[in-house]
């Protein structure tokens, strides 16, 4: 299948970069490029594109809240956002995820480290590594000034779905965690699934504020497998 990827950032020249590097992948298209927030929204719902690379900075309106804006429109279900950002210590990002994103890269990432990202994202996987990125998170969570996610808590999980869920956010994919946890791929994966469904969750990057925000994974915990 080929990615459909929608562009959104106020840069042209940036756009016309990352616009030359996806269509130089063959599983990729350009469908459409937003220089703002809104356009992005706009160009989401009329465009239908699988995967939107997102700006946080924009005018008229910033990419965390055309993000909020595309996550809640159950017509784009399907549509998956990646963030991009100039510094990864910027605290929008977890304002990002918080929205719907699910990841965020920085805008000097190595181009193949680019397209690798899309595919990851654009699969329904988090782009969440268990270093720095996990670390921001957690230090963000916990500011008052960042609404709650308003999915449920792991208390209603069973010991070795809170066992997965302490493993998808400390960064590791399915076939990590059922190597981790004696399991087989499918196995980890169905769990994965379950616990989504249970939490209400969109993707597994809500499961890991989730872990977070309950507690259940705190930085001390970040790398550790």
């Amino acid at each position: 299948m080929t990615i459909r990827v929608l562009l959104a950032d106020d840069q042209n020249l940036v756009r016309a970069a990352f616009a030359m590097l996806v269509e130089s992948a063959r599983d990729m298209e350009v469908v459409g490029q937003a220089a703002t927030g809104r356009e992005a929204v706009e160009l989401a719902r009329s465009e239908r594109a699988d995967l939107i690379v997102m700006d946080i900075r924009m005018p008229d309106l910033d990419g965390i809240e055309a993000t909020r804006l595309i996550a809640a429109d159950e017509s784009l279900a399907g549509v998956r956002v990646l963030v991009l950002t100039t510094y990864d210590t910027d605290e929008h990002i977890v304002e990002a995820l918080r929205a719907g994103a699910s990841g965020f890269l920085v805008k000097d990432t190595r181009p193949a480290e680019l397209l690798d990202a899309i595919r990851t994202v654009a699969a329904g996987d988090a782009l969440l590594s268990p270093g720095p990125t996990a670390r921001l998170v957690a230090r963000f969570l916990r500011a008052p000034s960042v609404p709650a996610l308003a999915v449920g808590g792991p208390e209603g999980l069973s010991e070795r779905e809170r066992e997965v869920l302490t493993l998808v956010a400390r960064g590791l994919n399915n076939t990590e965690i059922a190597k981790a946890l004696g399991l087989s791929p499918l196995t980890a994966k169905t769990h994965v699934s379950r616990i989504m469904g249970k939490l209400g969750a969109r993707d597994r990057t809500q499961l890991v504020i989730v872990a977070y925000e309950s507690g259940l994974v705190t930085p001390g915990d970040v790398g550790q497998a």
